[in-house]
C-alpha cells in the first residue's frame, strides 16, 4: 500500500506522545510505502495535483521503539503525483486549509481519503455537533450560536443555569474557552465585544448549556468506522475549565458508561455517512460537547492506560478499505473482460 500522511511538519512532532507518529510508525513497520507532507507541499505540475514529499526509506531497519524510530528516520525527498497513492491520511493540525482540500478534490475517485473532503468540509467547527438529531438534548447540550452580542446577552440572561461556557466557533485546542455568569453580565458585555471583533467582519461566537461535572474533567473517545475503540477521562488542572493536555490537564483511564455507548451508536452512523472514519469526539457528563475530525490524537495515552496498540486498529481499517477497492476493480475488469471475449465468439 502507498500511503501519504498530509500533516504538520515533521520537525515539530512530539515523539513521546505524538498519535500520527503512531500511526506512520505502524505503516512502516508493515512494510507499507509511506510518505509525509505538509499542505504547503501540495502543488500541480502537468494539471496533475502531486506533492513534495518526504518518503521513508526502506533501506533501513525499523527500531520498535516510536522515539528512536522518529530520530533515525531516513527520507528521499521526491515530488509525487497524489493519484499514486492508495491513499490519503489528513492529520493537518486546525485550523483547515480549503486550498488543500482543493488540491484532494482532483484525486478523490482514485484515492481513498480519510476522513473524506467533504466531511471535513461541514465538520471542522463545531457546529457540526448541531447536526446531530437530538431534539430532547438527550445526547448534545443546548447550544446557541451568532456574532449578534444583544442576542447572546440575552441567552445568557433567560439560562436555567447560572452559568453557561463561551468559546470561539472555529477554536481548537480549548483555546478561548470560558465560563460565564449571569452575575457577571456587565464582564459579558465586554468579553463579547472582544471575540466578536477581534476579527474581520466579525467572529461567530458559541454560547453552550454549562454540563454539570465540566470542572472535573472529560472523556476523549476515539471513533473508528462509527464505532469506539479506546477512550480516557482528561483532568483539568487545578484552576482551569479546560481540560485539554496542552492546558495542563492530565489523564485518566475510562470505561465507557452504558450512555456514553448509546451516544456513540447515536452519532456513529452519521460519522460514516459523512466520511468521518476516524474522529476524536469529547463528552462530559455524558453528553457531547465536540467533534474533532482534522488530527485527533489521544492514541499515546490511551494506548499507555489500557496497554493496546489502537493505530493497528486504523491501519487495519485502512487496509481494508484498499483491498475492498482492489477486489471490486479487479472483478470489474474480469467482468468487462468476460463481456468482450463474448462479442468474439
Amino acid at each position: 500500500m502507498n500511503i501519504l500522511f498530509l500533516m504538520y511538519p515533521w520537525s515539530t512532532i512530539v515523539p513521546e506522545t505524538d498519535t500520527t507518529l503512531r500511526l506512520i510508525h505502524e505503516c512502516v513497520l508493515r512494510g507499507h510505502t509511506v510518505a509525509v507532507a505538509t499542505t504547503s507541499n501540495l502543488t500541480m505540475r502537468d494539471s496533475e495535483a502531486s506533492a513534495f514529499c518526504q518518503v521513508f526509506s526502506k533501506e533501513q531497519t525499523t527500531p520498535n521503539n516510536i522515539v528512536a524510530f522518529y530520530k533515525k528516520a531516513q527520507f528521499k525527498k521526491l515530488q509525487l503525483p497524489l493519484a499514486g497513492f492508495d491513499s490519503i491520511f489528513m492529520r493537518a493540525s486546525p485550523p483547515l486549509d480549503p486550498i488543500a482540500l482543493n488540491f484532494l478534490d482532483s484525486v478523490r475517485d482514485e484515492v481513498f481519503i480519510m476522513n473524506d473532503i467533504d466531511g471535513l468540509r461541514i465538520a471542522n467547527n463545531k457546529l457540526y455537533t448541531a447536526s446531530f438529531d437530538d431534539p430532547n438534548n438527550t445526547f448534545i447540550p443546548s447550544t446557541h450560536v451568532s456574532k449578534t452580542p444583544e442576542y447572546l446577552e440575552q441567552v445568557l440572561r433567560e439560562s436555567k443555569t447560572d452559568k453557561m461556557i463561551m468559546k470561539p466557533l472555529d477554536g481548537f485546542g480549548g483555546q478561548g474557552v470560558i465560563m460565564v455568569e449571569k452575575a457577571a453580565q456587565k464582564s459579558f458585555h465586554s468579553l463579547l465585544q472582544f471575540y466578536i471583533n477581534s476579527g474581520k467582519g466579525g467572529n461567530y461566537v458559541i454560547l453552550q448549556e454549562y454540563v454539570e461535572g465540566a470542572d472535573e474533567g472529560d472523556v476523549r473517545i476515539l471513533m473508528l468506522n462509527g464505532e469506539p475503540i479506546g477512550a480516557m477521562k482528561r483532568v483539568p488542572a487545578a484552576g482551569e475549565v479546560r481540560s485539554n493536555i496542552h492546558a495542563g490537564g492530565s489523564v485518566v483511564k475510562h470505561v465507557l458508561t452504558k450512555k456514553e455507548k448509546e451516544l456513540c451508536k447515536h452519532i456513529g452512523p452519521k460519522l460514516v455517512r459523512d466520511g468521518l472514519f476516524f474522529v476524536g469526539i469529547d463528552v462530559i457528563n455524558e453528553k457531547l460537547i465536540e467533534v474533532n475530525v482534522q488530527s485527533p490524537g489521544g492514541i499515546m495515552r490511551i494506548n499507555k492506560l489500557n496497554n493496546v496498540k489502537l493505530q493497528r486498529k486504523v491501519i487495519d481499517f485502512i487496509e481494508s478499505v484498499i483491498q475492498a477497492k482492489e477486489a471490486l476493480s479487479t472483478r470489474k475488469t474480469e467482468f468487462r473482460k468476460a463481456i468482450e471475449d463474448a462479442q468474439v465468439i
